[in-house]
């Protein structure tokens, strides 16, 4: 992202979580009453208005609805992470690149937890801005980091400073970011993730396949380019094989990876889950198993 702009493919993807508010309530699988304010405040004026008419006509759109449908499942798949933590007694979460994510004000279960949001500070006052526009304050606290200028080993202690026990449980998620870093920027992330992960401690996290960023088909190519045009490109993701033993020798262990396309079958009715054939696009469960 460029140093004076909010991140543009956070808005995307908060447009979309909040476009979901369009589908049908039984089959909406991930509710987000802000994402659209990060986008288009017109939109989310329309949106909210009328769930039939003008507004509803933008997710019958066949590439908007998938979109749409992408986004429910990969939101909806890390909600369920969280659920699952802190029903297993963990009470700390961190959203390293947390962009417009509201997590903290949208998931109940996390009413007795700390969360605490790392970004970059355009984006991060950007989202402020747009909670004191919309009149909400979220409980969450806020890291400001520019990962470009201060050295990822410095922010566990930052963390630390903000509240963050690192001697507890501590979901990190880690959301729509692996794709944009370096490998090098993916290892020191990692280092600093173990860091602040104490045991029974987990991480959630998506990422492109290998495949997906050799552009090998027409909607991968043109997802490619749309990133790249708005300063964001792809830079890194693995294989699914490979996966485990990279996080192994950093000392994590992989639990579960699941692809989009695979959550939507477990998630959607066949109809809406045709929509979304991401086989290339993953989220992995990951258990940190730092020594102490």
């Amino acid at each position: 992202m460029r140093d004076d702009t909010p991140s543009r493919t956070a808005q995307f993807v908060a447009g979309a979580r909040g476009l979901g508010r369009l589908l049908p309530e039984a089959v909406r699988i991930a509710d987000d009453p802000y994402g659209l304010a990060f986008s288009s405040s017109g939109l989310a004026g329309l949106v909210n208005r009328s769930q039939d008419g003008p507004a509803e006509a933008i997710a019958r759109i066949p590439g908007v609805r998938m979109w749409i449908m992408y986004m429910q499942v990969r939101t909806r798949v890390i909600d369920d992470i969280v659920r699952a933590f802190v029903a297993a007694g963990g009470r700390q979460v961190v959203v390293l690149g947390a962009g417009y994510d509201c997590r903290a004000l949208r998931l109940s279960e996390l009413a007795g937890s700390q969360v605490y949001e790392i970004d970059h500070p355009t984006t991060q006052g950007h989202k402020l801005a747009v909670f004191e526009r919309l009149g909400v304050t979220s409980p969450a606290h806020y890291v400001t980091w520019d990962f470009e200028t201060h050295p990822m080993d410095d922010l566990p202690a930052a963390l630390t400073e903000a509240g963050h026990d690192p001697t507890a449980p501590t979901l990190t998620i880690w959301e729509g970011v692996t794709m944009y870093l370096t490998e090098g920027a993916i290892g020191a992330s990692l280092r600093a993730i173990a860091a602040w992960s104490a045991p029974g401690s987990e991480l959630a996290m998506t990422y492109q396949t290998k495949t997906r960023l050799a552009k090998r088909s027409l909607a991968a190519r043109t997802l490619l380019a749309a990133v790249r045009w708005v300063g964001e490109p792809y830079k890194f993701g693995w294989t699914p094989e490979e996966l485990p033993a990279y996080l192994a020798a950093r000392g994590f262990e992989l639990v579960r990876d699941i692809s989009i396309a695979e959550g939507a079958r477990e998630l959607l009715p066949p109809d809406l889950a045709a929509y979304v054939s991401h086989a290339d696009s993953r989220v992995a469960r990951i258990r940190g198993s730092r020594a102490r």
